[in-house]
């Protein structure tokens, strides 16, 4: 089957998570010998509305389009709304007749609903939506949007023509699954659908950066947080067991990536003198593979308002490492008891404070608890959340 994968976001120049995840299942539908043709944004001033190219021999059809990421939230807001109606002026005169057997795309962006219908339309095919994020209501619980404003029914209408496109929508966790569906009514052919990862342990050249070395942390255990910092992961219940721990002379913490709160983090580590924690910009995915292999426990943050239960898939980078995980979730999030089952790591909801110190006090005390819970953590991945069970969950869906 040619199958038409739709993301705001790709590689090699994406450093996000889910750039990653798509990039391996589009290499695993190549090995089920499948020919998938990913469509995402190029950049702003490319010379031709579409761009055409290969990254590790996947098809990759790149869009001109504004900038979705690193610009204030109404230019981000117009470029990506905008995103839909840039793709289909680029590819239209490719996709002529019944050129693609199926459509796989990646929610959030919510923007791209339009696109696949046209894409459907002109194909006669079936669409598939691995929707991980449920946008705008974060946003809402957050209190970053107001309920019943024109910027939510706005954000609102575009949510559900992302909906409406999909033939199956496939949700990260059961509970996520039971809230979608109450929220709309079921309607809609629904699912669960696992975040997944290689479960191959990436082969890496000679180490490029010795970590240690470089940041003068021989001898640290380091707690590792790794991608979006953003309001929806509550940066501050991370730097608030930073502060707790500043007198530990054991722990480091090391916060790499890009987000909204960004200057939060900054601003705990300045005003608080944190000499245990460290911040550096988003690196590539190259790079973060080797930063991986030289931490010894991997932190996540969900906020405390999230009614949405997601599994942050920071996670797998985690589990292909055999890194135990630390961290906090929403109320009644399944990934406390995924996680808590298996043994992969010390989970606790968010404001559990001082349960939250107790945990990483003894991760960085005992290498051998560190040891088993990740190697624990790398049987979660083998046994719930390769990519070839989301590859063949996700092309029966099309058939």
């Amino acid at each position: 089957m040619r199958l038409a994968i739709i993301t705001d976001d790709y590689l090699p120049l994406s450093r996000l998570v889910h750039a990653k995840m798509l990039h391996e299942l589009a290499l695993q539908l190549i090995i089920d010998g499948h020919e998938p043709v990913i469509i995402t944004p190029g950049l702003p001033d490319q010379s031709t509305r579409l761009v055409k190219d290969l990254v590790d021999g996947v098809a990759v059809w790149r869009f001109r389009n504004g900038q979705t990421r690193g610009v204030k939230k109404i230019t981000r807001a117009l470029n990506e709304t905008l995103l839909s109606f840039n793709a289909w002026m680029a590819i239209h005169k490719e996709v002529k007749g019944s050129f693609f057997d199926g459509v796989i795309y990646y929610s959030p962006s919510i923007f791209f609903g339009w696109l696949v219908k046209k894409i459907k339309k002109t194909s006669k095919c079936k669409s598939y939506l691995v929707l991980r994020d449920l946008f705008p209501q974060w946003a809402i619980d957050a209190k970053l949007i107001k309920q019943g404003s024109l910027i939510e029914k706005y954000f609102r209408f575009f949510e559900t023509l992302n909906y409406t496109a999909a033939d199956t929508i496939g949700l990260m966790s059961p509970k996520n699954l039971e809230l979608f569906n109450e929220a709309h009514e079921h309607r809609f052919h629904t699912h669960v659908l696992f975040n997944w990862s290689d479960t191959v342990r990436p082969k890496l050249s000679p180490e490029k950066l010795n970590l240690r070395q470089s940041l003068g942390l021989e001898g640290k255990v380091i707690f590792f947080y790794g991608g979006n910092i953003g309001h929806a992961q509550d940066m501050a219940n991370l730097m608030k067991l930073a502060v707790s721990l500043k007198e530990s002379k054991k722990i480091h913490f090391l916060f790499i990536g890009q987000g909204d709160e960004v200057g939060l983090v900054k601003g705990y580590i300045k005003h608080e003198s944190l000499i245990n924690t460290t911040f550096l910009p988003s690196v590539s995915q190259e790079e973060f593979k080797h930063i991986l292999r030289q931490v010894d426990v991997g932190l996540f943050s969900l906020a405390y308002t999230h009614q949405a239960h997601n599994f942050p898939g920071k996670l797998l980078g985690y589990m292909v490492e055999s890194i135990p995980i630390l961290g906090s979730v929403n109320p009644g999030n399944d990934l406390l008891d995924v996680i808590s089952r298996a043994s992969a790591g010390k989970v606790f909801v968010n404001g559990e404070n001082d349960s939250l110190r107790k945990a990483a006090v003894e991760l960085a005390c005992s290498g051998e608890l560190r040891k088993r819970l990740g190697g624990n953590a790398n049987g979660l991945l083998h046994d719930s959340f390769s990519v070839e069970s989301a590859a063949s969950v996700i092309v029966e869906s099309l058939v």
